[in-house]
């Protein structure tokens, strides 16, 4: 039995699991965030890199504090994609697996919501939802969040859009004596706004390893190029990481469609991600790149949230990203679980200027 997470205060069945599962050492926000969520009154934000183990962080004191004899939603857990849904709901279900009674449904968008509204007629205690979808739930009455205990906002900064636009709504429905629970990858200035509306005066902030961007263990590198040379210098790199798992990003779908056709051409296991593809395409090129199908992911921004794939060697910036956030989410598939990755960016002379900037703004060289 983990020690360690039973200090937490974490139950015993779930450590079981976990030890199943060959977890037994605490994150550091696993450590800062489960005790404030299992004791504390208070609402709470959490300021972590994406694979840091936030999903256990909410997730192990979320199961626990469910009555599983009950059967109305006590947490709610929002998440920007269906990818990022599916994948928190697969580990909900697996860290609960030696709590008979408990009941988790994930309803997030780009499938057919019919299936979703027979299955919350069941007993239903934990839901994982994107935001779209659960207000049109809401407005089709067609699950209730009124005696909801718990709000989590995962990857907050990845949902800004969609949450300016819905949270009122959302909000609106949930009791006041609820706890909200935030996470973060970054706290622009959008987010300290989200949080002074909808989150308690006494808020805890807790951080976690936020000044290894991300996680040490990334090797960091640039190439300067010509703009006619872009794709041979890209072929160049994925030829010296032939058997090796990867994911280049690119700033639009177009670009994305257009380096998976040339990669094909040139005959190397990849497929194309971007949010313009059904979710039945989208699933399935996820699919074949968890399974090792498919050694090269190239992706939008937004498409690649959610992916969670521990052997990732290498990620590529084909497009400089226009923020720094954007730069921490992409280097941070990668050298994930302690493991070592390259990102590699390919800019022009013209963007050399700008290397500096994410140097001094990221604390990495």
């Amino acid at each position: 039995m983990s020690k360690q997470f039973l200090k937490l205060g974490i139950i015993e069945p779930l450590v079981k699991r976990l030890m199943e599962s060959e977890i037994t050492v605490p994150t550091d926000i696993q450590q800062k965030t489960i005790p404030l969520f299992l004791n504390g009154k208070k609402d709470l934000v959490g300021l972590a890199k994406t694979g840091t183990g936030k999903t256990a962080a909410f997730g192990l004191p979320l199961l626990q504090l469910v009555d599983q004899e009950a059967d109305h939603v006590q947490g709610l857990i929002l998440v920007p994609t269906r990818e990022l849904g599916q994948q928190i709901y697969n580990n909900l279900i697996s860290f609960g697996k030696h709590l008979p009674g408990l009941s988790i449904a994930s309803v997030c968008g780009g499938i057919p919501i019919k299936p979703q509204i027979e299955r919350l007629k069941d007993k239903t205690q934990v839901v994982v939802a994107t935001p779209g979808r659960l207000i049109d739930l809401i407005q089709r009455k067609a699950i209730d969040i009124t005696k909801t205990d718990f709000l989590v906002l995962d990857e907050a900064d990845e949902m800004l859009s969609v949450l300016k636009e819905g949270l009122d709504i959302i909000v609106e429905e949930l009791p006041k004596t609820r706890r909200t629970f935030l996470f973060t990858a970054t706290m622009p200035g959008a987010i300290k706004q989200l949080i002074q509306n909808y989150m308690s005066k006494h808020t805890i902030q807790v951080e976690a390893d936020m000044e290894k961007i991300g996680h040490q263990g990334i090797d960091h590198q640039f190439v300067v190029v010509q703009p006619i040379e872009k794709l041979d210098i890209l072929m160049h790199f994925l030829n010296s990481k032939l058997g090796q798992r990867g994911i280049i990003f690119c700033k639009t779908k177009a670009a994305v469609n257009k380096l998976a056709k040339n990669l094909a051409i040139h005959k190397f296991s990849s497929g194309a991600l971007h949010g313009s593809l059904s979710q039945g395409i989208r699933d399935r090129i996820m699919g074949q790149f968890r399974e090792g199908h498919i050694d090269i992911l190239v992706a939008t921004d937004l498409a690649a949230r959610g992916i969670d794939v521990k052997e990732i060697s290498y990620v590529v910036n084909y497009h400089l990203p226009d923020v720094y956030e954007t730069y921490v989410h992409r280097s941070g598939r990668t050298a994930r679980a302690g493991a070592k990755g390259t990102s590699l960016t390919v800019i022009q002379q013209e963007e050399l200027f700008e290397i500096a900037d994410f140097e001094k703004e990221l604390g990495i060289s």
